[in-house]
Formats: structure tokens, C-alpha cells, sequence
């Protein structure tokens, strides 16, 4: 794995924690996550800068960057662009929409109506847009960083299961420490440091690490481990409708990011337990009984890891014995 994606990982996250105090373990699944080519779904309370943690993950990275408003009136051809008649030419000629950037924050996405989300789902699952009868491709790295807010339902629209799926992972940020959030006041006196803030990397560095994380080995144990995971939540008493092949290309997919964004060439079983929650949580869904005894798709996925039986992989002995004989 010649490039050097922990590196380049590092800098990302430092550049972010210029803004984003006492985050680090959401930022590493969040690029490990970009690296992994997926979309990433920010949900949490207000106030917890959902939405300045998505501008500093674009701002670090050299691409074209949009930010999407959303609300009840958007159109779908807000989202993708429109073809407009030119008088000149007397033809009509296509307005790119804001999805053609390579980053899109989606700002309070259940907001937007069922129609303008689905707009979203061709360019999430297959990076490109057909509009008027063409199709056109996305220019690449293309991630969509998404926030809602779980609290607050007077006027939105919850995300229905197909576009839940479409995001890579779902993370929380949570509120800080004191210690943390005095840190941030200080720094927010003089004026808000997302202003300053400038890429560290380029957009051929992320493509380099996303082509590069495809080549971190995945010992067949593990792999057979990521299976029984996610076959585990189609048997689970307490689940409707488990993980789908999708859930356990993401698992496998994240678990190489993660891999190697802490500078390792081969994936582990702790790799795959610390992916479970945001790979698998969003796309479970309960029985209604089980919602009524007050379970959640977060205590499932705990359960399904903790029950599943670890492998030791040969790379694992080599790094025991490796430990062991210094």
C-alpha cells in the first residue's frame, strides 16, 4: 500500500480539530468513511455543529464544495439542475444543479420533501445524474454529508429505509466536556476559526487513498466474521428487517478504511467492531413490539457483535508473537 493514506488521514483530522474540539473518534470513522468512497449521515441534537463538522471535512480536502439548504419547498431540480431555453441558440441548454459538486452538504435533510430526497439517490448509489433524458457522470471524490436533527419532527420528513441505506455510516457527535466546550469559547472570541481554515490535501490524494484502501487485506476469517454479523441481524427476535448485502459490503469496505487510516495493510476483527454501530444501526429495523420494550437498533447491534465469535487471523498471531519477542 504505497500511499500513504494514514498520513494523509492525519492531516485531514488535525486540520478539522482546528475547528471541532475533542471529536477525534467520530472524525476517524468520518474519513475512514470517505475513503471508503461512502456518504456519511450526521445526526444529532442542535447546536452540536453538525453542520460546522461537515464544512471543515469539505474545507480540508481541495474540492468543489456546495451547501444545500434544505426545506419543504425545495424541487428535485434544485438538487440536480434544469434545463433552460436559450434564445440565442434557440436550443435549451442544462444548468448544473448543486449535486455536481464534489462535496454536497445536505443541511437538515428530512426537511426536504420525499421527492427532492430521492432526488439524491442516483448520484449517492452510482455518482451520476440523469436529467431531461441524459445521464451525467459526477467528477470524483463525490461525498454527501448529510444532517438532521432526531429531535425535532414539526415539519420534517423522515428518511425512508432505501436512502437511510445510501449512507455509508450515521454518526453523533454529542455534546462535549466542559473542558472541551471552554476550549471552544476561547477560540470562538476573536472570531470563528472555520474562516481560516484551508485545505490540507487534494482531491488526487483522496482518490489515491480510496484506490489504496482496496488493496488492505481482509483475511477470509474476518470476512466469514463481518458475514455472521450481519446474517445474525436477519435472524435477530427483535428485528424486522436485518442488514442487506449492501450492510456487508460497508462493513468490509470501512473496516479496510479503518485499517488503513491507522496505518495498518490488513484488516482485524476490532476493525469491524468498531464499524458495527455506524455501518449497521441506521438500517435495522425493529419489530414493533421490540420498539415498545423500548430496545434500539444501537443495543441490537451490540448484541450481534458481542455474541459473534472473534477469529484469529494469521496476521494477528504474527503481530502477537512479534509483541511478545521484543
Amino acid at each position: 500500500m504505497p500511499t500513504d493514506v494514514a498520513g494523509t488521514a492525519n492531516r485531514i483530522i488535525a486540520n478539522i480539530e482546528k475547528v471541532i474540539i475533542g471529536k477525534r473518534p467520530q472524525l476517524t470513522l468520518a474519513v475512514a468513511a470517505y475513503f471508503s468512497e461512502g456518504h456519511i449521515l450526521l445526526e444529532d441534537v442542535p447546536g452540536v455543529a453538525k453542520t460546522m463538522f461537515a464544512r471543515a471535512l469539505a474545507r480540508s480536502v481541495g474540492c468543489t464544495f456546495k451547501r444545500l439548504q434544505c426545506t419543504p419547498d425545495l424541487l428535485p431540480t434544485d438538487v440536480t439542475g434544469v434545463s433552460v431555453f436559450n434564445q440565442r441558440t434557440a436550443d435549451f441548454e442544462f444548468r448544473p444543479g448543486p449535486v455536481f459538486a464534489q462535496t454536497l452538504l445536505a443541511d437538515e435533510i428530512n426537511r426536504a420533501t420525499p421527492r427532492t430526497q430521492a432526488a439524491l439517490l442516483e448520484a449517492m448509489g452510482e455518482r451520476r445524474v440523469s436529467v431531461d433524458g441524459q445521464t451525467y457522470s459526477l467528477k470524483p471524490p463525490f461525498l454527501v454529508i448529510a444532517t438532521q436533527n432526531p429531535v425535532d419532527q414539526e415539519g420534517t420528513f423522515p428518511l425512508p429505509e432505501a436512502q437511510l441505506d445510501r449512507f455509508l455510516i450515521r454518526l453523533s457527535l454529542g455534546y462535549p466536556t466542559m473542558e472541551e466546550e471552554a476550549k471552544m469559547l476561547g477560540r470562538l472570541q476573536m472570531g470563528h476559526p472555520i474562516d481560516d481554515l484551508k485545505p490540507v490535501v487534494s482531491a488526487d490524494d483522496v482518490i489515491a487513498c480510496q484506490e489504496a484502501i482496496r488493496s488492505v487485506h481482509v483475511d477470509d476469517k474476518v470476512t466469514r466474521y463481518i458475514l455472521s454479523v450481519v446474517h445474525a441481524s436477519r435472524e435477530n427476535e427483535d428485528v424486522l428487517l436485518g442488514g442487506s448485502p449492501r450492510a456487508s459490503i460497508a462493513l468490509y469496505r470501512t473496516a479496510q478504511a479503518l485499517a488503513a487510516v491507522t496505518g495498518r495493510d490488513f484488516a482485524m476483527p476490532d476493525d469491524v467492531k468498531r464499524m458495527a454501530q455506524p455501518v449497521l444501526a441506521h438500517r435495522l429495523i425493529l419489530k414493533p413490539e421490540s420498539r415498545l420494550r423500548k430496545r434500539t437498533p444501537a443495543a441490537v447491534v451490540k448484541d450481534l457483535v458481542d455474541d459473534a465469535k472473534v477469529p484469529l487471523t494469521d496476521k494477528m498471531k504474527a503481530s502477537q508473537e512479534d509483541y511478545f519477542d521484543r
